[in-house]
């Protein structure tokens, strides 16, 4: 069981780049950890200072309340999967994956134990013999992975490790993952991504970078149905959340804000008279817009019509902004293009943000 504790992480280079900061975060023992955030926002690089791959210029990383900053990445207890796989080419699976043991001088019943156990567990065992250059993209990352536990790390780092795999290679070295951590509940680890699917079905808690900061931390349902800003509530859900311009005209039970002259949306966000007045943005998630005939918060015509099966996303003229209003609504509705639709939403369902952050 590891605990990781992060206070106030920065991390600058000599040219006066900052690429974190003030990055403070506990990670309990066995949790799965996801960092994710825009290109640049520094989630691998904070990867990288955990193993102890990038120098750490201010604030102090423990694990299991032992100060780490200078401690070198072999002495960490840590193994870390990378998206390229670094597989050895001229050494077979079984090879590859006992290499880091017998640099370690362990004895080969010991070594042989360790890959027994990991080839099970990632169902290699028919591959071992194998070179790298015989395997496909997701049987080389398994190995990769494989490699890995064969150390029985405190913690294990996942940097993007799906990246290159195609979608159906994506969805399934995904399920193997979920699997993996089922059999290892005492591990604790930290996952790398841009994909939100892999965010959203892995974590235990996820981890929003941005601006150089954490924007947020929480359980994949609690950055979705809660965001404590803007920007983790467009980042978190596809379609991105719908952020509609608005002025609180009216306070109580329930609090009334004004998008236009006719369109009224009504929110469950508890708010005061001292609210009135105030310049807000509506939060509407794509999936919660609800074609209707009756009242309605939204009204304009539909633009372009995307069906996908299941559901079809709707974009929506909308004379408040610049962008698309998108709606996600399920069946097939090609017919509604150009044509004029109404939305209602549940009053439970729609945010209220002022000056970027939420008033929930």
């Amino acid at each position: 069981m590891t605990q990781l504790t992060l206070s106030n992480i920065e991390k600058s280079y000599n040219n006066g780049i900052t690429v974190l900061k003030n990055v403070s975060l506990d990670i309990e023992s066995g949790e799965l950890v996801v960092f994710v955030g825009p290109s640049g926002c520094g989630k691998s690089t904070l990867l990288r200072m955990i193993a102890g791959l990038e120098h750490i210029t201010g604030g102090i990383l423990e694990i299991d309340g032992q100060r780490m900053n200078d401690i070198p990445a072999s002495k960490r207890g840590i193994a870390m999967v990378f998206q390229s796989y670094a597989l050895y080419p001229h050494l077979t699976v079984r090879d590859n994956m006992s290499f880091a043991l017998k640099i370690a001088k362990y004895k080969q019943p010991e070594i042989d134990a360790a890959v027994d156990k990991a080839s099970k567990a990632l169902k290699l065992d028919d591959l071992l013999d194998r070179l790298p250059k015989e395997l496909s993209g997701g049987q080389r990352q398994r190995v990769a992975i494989g490699r890995a536990i064969v150390r029985n790390p405190k913690v294990f780092l996942f940097d993007e490790p799906l990246s290159n795999l195609d979608a159906a290679l994506r969805v399934k070295t995904r399920i193997e993952i979920a699997r993996l951590k089922e059999t290892m509940p005492d591990r604790t680890m930290i996952y790398v991504t841009h994909d939100q699917v892999e965010a959203m079905t892995l974590a235990t808690r996820i981890v929003v970078l941005a601006n150089n900061t954490v924007a947020q931390v929480g359980t994949p349902l609690d950055l979705y149905n809660s965001p404590e800003n803007e920007f983790v509530a467009q980042f978190i859900g596809s379609p991105a959340m719908n952020l509609l311009p608005g002025t609180i005209v009216n306070t109580g039970t329930q609090t009334t804000v004004s998008l236009n002259d006719d369109c009224v949306a009504v929110s469950s966000v508890a708010t005061s008279s001292k609210d009135m007045g105030k310049q807000v943005n509506v939060g509407i998630r794509p999936e919660h817009l609800k074609l209707t005939e009756e009242d309605h918060i939204v009204k304009a015509e539909v633009e372009i019509t995307e069906a996908l099966g299941e559901y079809t996303l709707l974009y929506v003229k909308n004379a408040m902004q610049d962008e698309n209003l998108i709606a996600k609504i399920p069946g097939t509705h090609k017919s509604l293009r150009n044509q004029l639709v109404k939305f209602s939403a549940d009053p439970s369902k729609v945010h209220l943000f002022h000056n970027g952050l939420s008033m929930r």
